[in-house]
């Protein structure tokens, strides 16, 4: 079974009917235990940091979440999801992330040239559309996705990690960034790959054949 996490910021319906829509079994959820015993868990999520933070911490998810990520068995982070995966958020001031990797969320900067407007053009915060994300690390979730395909965003910051050998896309708006991460049983990703159409669905559908994977190794 796959997991998506409930804790009241999210696009939950999206990402379950497109699970349902490729043939897998996936089921919504806010209680610790069901963290505990999914199979694979997806944390997705909109909304500012600190919010997440404090509501995980509200509804007693922050343990069964850590422990999970630390099982072996495939997490996927999406957007804010993958942002409180580390240290902290400039968002509204320092606030603690989950600690699972080092490094800072950012806002992007308010003045990045447009490269595509008339002279003294900037481009806009939020990081809202459709933009291409380039592969520099090889993942299974990745596999079939063509390095420089299109994925959707919604996003104000962006994550910057201390090891950059995590890093499993890059893509570019006023500034490079790191579109996603994978490291062991973790894949996380800044875009919306519910809401990506086609490569979208890809990425999901190879999140769960891992998940289905790993239930038959067991």
């Amino acid at each position: 079974m796959i997991m998506i996490v409930d804790y009241g910021m999210g696009n939950l319906r999206s990402v379950e009917k497109a699970f349902h829509k490729l043939g897998y079994s996936a089921q919504i959820s806010s209680q610790p235990n069901d963290v505990k015993k999914a199979q694979g868990l997806v944390l997705p999520g909109v909304g500012a940091f600190k919010d997440c933070i404090e509501n995980l911490k509200k509804m007693g998810l922050i343990e069964s979440l850590v422990e999970f990520i630390h099982s072996g068995k495939p997490f996927l982070g999406i957007c804010l999801g993958y942002q409180i995966l580390f240290t902290e958020s400039e968002e509204f001031g320092p606030c603690p992330g989950l600690g699972i990797f080092k490094g800072k969320v950012k806002r992007f900067p308010e003045d990045m040239p447009d490269p595509d407007a008339e002279k003294g053009g900037v481009l806009k915060v939020p990081h809202m559309g459709w933009n291409q994300i380039w592969i520099v690390k090889e993942h299974p979730v990745l596999e079939g996705i063509p390095s420089g395909s299109y994925f959707y965003f919604v996003h104000s910051y962006y994550v910057e990690p201390e090891d950059k050998a995590i890093i499993a896309t890059e893509t570019e708006y006023g500034i490079k960034f790191a579109s996603s991460i994978a490291y062991e049983n973790i894949f996380a990703c800044q875009f919306h790959p519910e809401k990506s159409q086609r490569r979208g669905l890809k990425l999901l559908d190879n999140f769960a054949k891992l998940v289905y994977k790993k239930i038959r190794n067991v």
